[in-house]
């Protein structure tokens, strides 16, 4: 299932709005041009706002999502018109042989069963050339980042053109092992509206990312820290193996 923030209509049109700065996207932008990557497919794009920054670069980009109402949104950005945008799970990819596979924000977090996580990564690893890379960032659990997800912590009140006054907010629900689920609460002051969205996020530890990451046929290169949260994520660089994808 994917969450009311993304599929709701009215919900997907408060994602950027509520969340402007994407400064944390200039580092993935910044590691595509590193490696010389001229293609990108961005699994879990959203409202297409990395897509739609490597395109305006120059880049082939294929954007994919399961959610509907956020692709709508993806489609009428500026550059919207140069991605290839995708409706769906990993499983609906079409044939695609790209230098770069990203995973930016909690995309790498959503996958919440081990048989959904190697799914998504062997679908990575079968849209990638031979050489290419596979890049995303997942917290560190040991941080526990969640203590920080409150309503204190999280309350924002913005007044959003063409929807006016809005209030968003985030209560944890409940941890448990790995699963962490929080409930994201919009308040509508035009017509006093009150919508939910309930997430949940699986946090891996370290040596399981590079455990499941060697069974699909990666090599890892390296694990950076992550400049908008460092000591917080981390951002793993990995390499597709020759051959076939596991």
């Amino acid at each position: 299932m994917v969450d009311a923030s993304f599929t709701d209509q009215r919900l997907a049109a408060l994602y950027d709005p509520l969340d402007p700065d994407r400064s944390d996207l200039e580092v993935y932008a910044a590691m595509a041009a590193e490696f010389g990557a001229r293609s990108v497919l961005d699994i879990g794009c959203g409202t297409g706002a990395f897509a739609c920054l490597l395109a305006s670069r120059g880049l082939s980009v294929v954007g994919l999502d399961p959610a509907l109402a956020s692709l709508d949104i993806a489609r009428a950005k500026p550059f919207g018109d140069r991605v290839r945008w995708v409706h769906g799970s990993a499983d609906a990819l079409p044939a695609l042989q790209v230098d770069l596979v990203t995973m930016t924000a909690n995309v790498a977090q959503v996958f919440l069963s081990d048989e959904e996580w190697s799914g998504v990564l062997a679908a990575a690893h079968g849209a990638l050339r031979p050489g290419g890379r596979l890049v995303f960032e997942t917290r560190d659990p040991a941080r526990r980042a969640w203590l920080e997800w409150g309503r204190p912590h999280s309350d924002v009140q913005a007044v959003v053109p063409g929807i006016g006054g809005v209030e968003a907010w985030m209560d944890v629900t409940d941890v448990t092992g790995d699963f962490v689920t929080f409930q994201s609460t919009y308040v509508f002051e035009s017509d006093g509206a009150v919508l939910t969205s309930t997430s949940t996020l699986r946090f891996r530890t370290r040596d399981e990312v590079l455990g499941s990451l060697a069974a699909a046929g990666f090599a890892v290169d390296e694990i950076r820290d992550a400049p908008d949260r460092p000591g917080r994520e981390f951002v793993f660089v990995a390499t597709r193996s020759g051959g076939q994808s596991a």
